[in-house]
């Protein structure tokens, strides 16, 4: 037996690989997916007590196979199944068993709400709490529709095993949000002590890697892979060494990754180059131009706003509205972002978000209104559940002129 150490770290990141595993065995994904939960909880309860297995994956494994078995209605079907299957040692995983994993949550069968927040749950390990964060979305839907989601793949009989290329067109929008979703929860954790979540960002780049290597002309998932890259890239400068959030203006520059920067900025020029336009390559073209500049004061913000104004355009949403207002400060000045803050906030979803209590805070420092500002600052530090979040905003509400 192992120490235990960050038990909900290690619990997560074995989740989706016993989950595969299971399934694989026994079919049946929602009855899978019930038994790896119970495995999990079983787990966070003993191993505290009985220190973590020397192999926990295995550990896991085995004990939701057994409760997959328990679940099995007939009991004569259920000792059947025992001396069938019996407890072999556990099977290793595939490369390509997540992506499959992953593609089977984005089932057609379900809605694209539907398959986002399942696959969230089961490939991407996040709890119904943190994918209700995500979506901006209240915990008790999530938690229904995660439900559903289960059952529907149940009902269609939807099969874990990897579609044909051809087969995936219809699933590759749920799957490429999918993903931005996991690394955008890994790169700024919604809640918690730590600003990054390395575990979640990997996950979600090495995901993407092998989706790209599976439909490498696929310009959103070039465009995808390429966002995650640049914006990755800049982890190392965004933290002091006690955690706290460095904000984009002020990061040392010549600590961002430059070979990240390099593949990133290679992906998303050849899509532009060679495939539609769409919503992630536009993203990632933003990411780029950030990167390109040596100093903030650098930035080309006049292409970026341009490039805010063709993805509003593209595909609108309250965090894009809110980047493009920011742009548009950049470019026109602290008065014109604010008039299109206030035309934005109108919006129910962002009209008590922090993000927007920050911008609005950011641009009135910049009109040189203080005040207000620092009531904004600390309005934004009230609504986020990040801590680092709340100690920058705290820090910037507490600045002297």
């Amino acid at each position: 037996m192992g120490p235990v150490t960050a038990l909900p770290d290690l619990l997560r990141e074995c989740a989706p690989r016993v989950l595969v595993a299971v399934v694989r065995r026994y079919g049946d994904f929602e009855a899978c997916e019930d038994a790896v939960q119970e495995a999990l909880i079983a787990a966070a309860v003993q191993w505290p007590q009985t220190g973590v297995p020397r192999h926990p994956q295995h550990w896991l494994i085995t004990v939701a196979g057994r409760r997959r078995v328990e679940l099995l209605r007939n009991e004569t079907a259920r000792r059947r199944r025992e001396e069938t299957v019996g407890y072999e040692p556990a099977p290793q995983v595939r490369g390509d068993d997540e992506l499959a994993l992953l593609l089977l949550c984005c089932h057609p069968a379900l809605t694209v709400p539907a398959q986002v927040t399942l696959t969230l749950r089961a490939v991407g390990g996040l709890s119904t709490a943190e994918i209700a964060r995500a979506l901006l979305l209240p915990e008790a839907t999530v938690g229904q529709r995660i439900s559903r989601a289960k059952q529907r793949i149940r009902d269609t009989g939807a099969r874990f095993e990897m579609p044909a290329p051809d087969a995936l067109g219809e699933r590759l929008t749920a799957v490429r949000h999918v993903l931005y979703l996991i690394f955008n929860e890994g790169y700024t954790a919604s809640s918690g002590d730590a600003l990054n979540r390395v575990e979640l960002t990997g996950e979600a780049i090495r995901l993407t890697r092998q989706l790209h290597r599976l439909l490498p002309g696929d310009g959103e998932v070039a465009g995808l892979l390429a966002l995650m890259l640049l914006t990755d890239a800049r982890r190392p400068a965004r933290t002091l060494p006690d955690g706290g959030l460095v904000p984009l203006t002020e990061q040392d520059r010549s600590r961002w990754e430059a070979a990240a920067i390099a593949e990133g900025t290679e992906l998303i020029t050849h899509a532009l180059r060679h495939a539609p336009i769409g919503p992630f390559q536009l993203q990632a073209a933003i990411a780029a131009v950030h990167d390109e500049a040596a100093r903030a004061e650098d930035t080309d913000w006049p292409q970026i706003l341009a490039l805010y104004g063709m993805l509003q355009a593209l595909a609108p949403g309250p965090m894009v509205t809110l980047n493009h207002v920011v742009a548009r400060a950049m470019v026109d000045g602290p008065r014109a972002g604010l008039a299109a803050l206030d035309r934005a906030a109108g919006d129910p979803l962002l009209a008590r978000h922090h993000r927007t209590a920050a911008v609005r805070a950011h641009l009135l420092e910049l009109a040189g209104d203080r005040a207000a500002a620092r009531e904004q600052y600390r309005l934004a530090a009230r609504l986020t559940l990040s801590r680092p979040e709340q100690r920058y905003l705290e820090s910037r509400a507490a600045r002297r002129p």
